[in-house]
């Protein structure tokens, strides 16, 4: 696939780097924070409005698509891009994996694959490393993942071991598979807290010399100071020159952490799932828009964000449509939450330049913490 990544700077304090990736739709900049649209669409925004936001890549999920509208009606509408009418940047889609293990409430792992119950409808499916691959290879995103076990957490170490394992040997399936020239393949990193399957994962799968290198099974129920740790294990055995994504993450404070670790690219749903419960990112920490304290101030969500919603509307009136269930609040808390870590990044890249991401972290978590 013709996806070139190279670094521009890395920190002299940290493990920190500026870089950039070119596909065929330009020159991305990291680090970067990638909003969700799981089913084609990020919930209640048009392409324009995440463009808007600051967004480049978008992410959207195989396992949904597969299951609706099903990835030969999005091949046959010209792949993701035409279907979703996102023609601003790349798109990435994630395998399945943990949608797989994380909804299906009863699955049935084996070696071929995984069986479980559709979350629609209760019928009987079947997902495996190939068919995965053939899914993400219809709908033509830019960038397609491995599939990969999720595994719960906590999880024993033999558990964990087994699992490794299994995931390496669907990455080498997978990969064998491919079939999308134009499409990059990444490969996943498991191994949950244990530091010697975290290095055994990636040093295994960067034999495999996938296109770039993502890390799953982190901010899954462990403390933050265990998540970083497990950036930690994975990131200093991943090659300079791919990508390293960091995957579900998207907690301010993590993306700052994580990229002091050496991630380029992170995704998450929260900004626009805390949007539709009436909640903002703010520099002074979340901001339940229903407070009643609300009702009358005629301010900005945040003072100084340049975002459509901040320029245009109150916290009163985002408030109002909350409260009255209206759908335009939710976009606005949205298009402001995804403008939050659009511009915590563009902060980020600039504190990389000038050595001072440590810094800048600090003062963030005072504010942001209080």
């Amino acid at each position: 696939m013709d996806l070139h990544f190279k670094v521009n700077k890395k920190s002299k304090r940290n493990n920190a780097r500026l870089g950039e990736f070119t596909t065929k739709w330009g020159v991305s900049t990291t680090p970067m924070f990638m909003p969700v649209g799981t089913q084609a669409t990020v919930k209640t925004l048009n392409p324009e409005e995440l463009v808007d936001a600051g967004a480049n890549v978008v992410l959207s999920n195989t396992y949904h698509l597969w299951l609706r509208p099903g990835e030969d009606i999005v091949d046959k509408a010209g792949g993701l891009h035409k279907f979703m009418n996102y023609t601003n940047g790349p798109i990435l889609t994630d395998s399945g994996g943990f949608q797989v293990f994380s909804l299906a409430k009863e699955k049935d792992i084996k070696e071929e694959g995984v069986y479980f119950k559709s979350n629609i409808d209760g019928s009987n499916l079947f997902l495996s490393p190939e068919k995965s691959i053939e899914i993400q290879n219809k709908l033509a995103s830019d960038i397609a993942m491995s599939f990969d076990e999720c595994p719960p957490y906590p999880a024993t170490y033999e558990y964990m071991k087994n699992s490794v394992e299994r995931t390496l040997r669907w990455a080498a399936r997978g990969k064998k598979v491919h079939a999308n020239n134009e499409q990059a393949l990444f490969g996943i990193v498991q191994g949950g807290e244990y530091e010697d399957l975290r290095r055994y994962s990636a040093i295994e799968t960067v034999k495999m010399d996938f296109d770039g290198y993502s890390i799953g099974g982190a901010a899954v129920g462990e403390t933050k100071e265990t998540q970083y740790k497990e950036v930690e294990y994975a990131t200093k055995y991943l090659p300079e020159d791919k990508i390293r994504y960091l995957m579900g993450v998207g907690d301010p404070i993590d993306l700052i952490e994580g990229v002091i670790r050496g991630v380029d690219i992170f995704d998450c749903v929260a900004p626009t799932r805390i949007a539709r419960h009436g909640n903002a990112y703010t520099r002074n920490g979340k901001m339940n828009i229903r407070n009643q304290k609300y009702k009358e101030d005629f301010t900005p969500i945040e003072e100084n964000c340049d975002c459509y919603a901040c320029k245009n509307f109150t916290r009163a009136y985002i408030r109002h449509c909350i409260i009255s269930e209206e759908v335009l609040g939710q976009r606005l808390l949205s298009i402001h939450n995804i403008r939050f870590l659009t511009k915590l990044m563009e902060d980020i890249r600039k504190n990389i330049e000038t050595d001072t991401l440590e810094e800048f972290r600090d003062e963030f978590k005072e504010k942001y913490y209080g």
